[in-house]
């Protein structure tokens, strides 16, 4: 006799994306999001180790990532609509870590999407800007809405995002 279903856990028959979470612990969006306006930039993570930002200083290896280049010298240019459609294309289609993205928030210049753990309901928020100016750059900040560690998540779905949008011809930007 087969043992009963368990019923906290997802069952393996299911697709992925259609779990059933055990607790649900996303919290409110934090009211920091968002474009800062002195100086303009994407806020700064919390002493904790689960953000990576293009906003942090350079010298803060726990927390900063160089800015991305759409643009970059040898590519033939796109505009930024188009770098913008890449990237979302890219965030909807990659999931290293089987988190669910879903685009919350869009502007001509500023994204924001949640992430979704799939049996917990933890919540990442990641957000994109497109600076003003003429350079080609995206900045970015991803970071967990709770806990002190994430073990590394979201640096990890930082780089394959990053991956992704070097096959289309986007580079990181080097201020070292």
């Amino acid at each position: 006799m087969a043992p009963p279903p368990c019923c906290c856990l997802p069952s393996p028959t299911v697709a992925p994306g259609k779990e059933k979470r055990i607790i649900a612990r996303s919290g409110s969006k934090p009211r920091y999001l968002g474009v800062q306006k002195t100086p303009p930039s994407l806020a700064l993570c919390p002493a904790t180790n689960n953000c990576v930002s293009t906003s942090e200083d350079i010298t803060d290896s726990n927390h900063y990532a160089p800015p991305w280049n759409y643009n970059p010298k040898d590519n033939k240019p796109i505009s930024k609509d188009e770098a913008m459609k890449q990237l979302i294309q890219v965030v909807m289609e990659t999931r290293p870590d089987n988190f669910s993205p879903r685009l919350v928030e869009k502007t001509d210049d500023y994204v924001r999407v949640e992430y979704e753990s799939p049996i917990f309901g933890f919540v990442d928020d990641v957000e994109f800007w497109f600076p003003p100016g003429n350079k080609s750059i995206v900045q970015y900040r991803s970071a967990s809405r709770s806990g002190f560690i994430d073990f590394n998540a979201n640096k990890k779905r930082i780089k394959a995002l990053r991956l992704a949008l070097e096959k289309k011809g986007w580079t990181s930007e080097s201020t070292i």
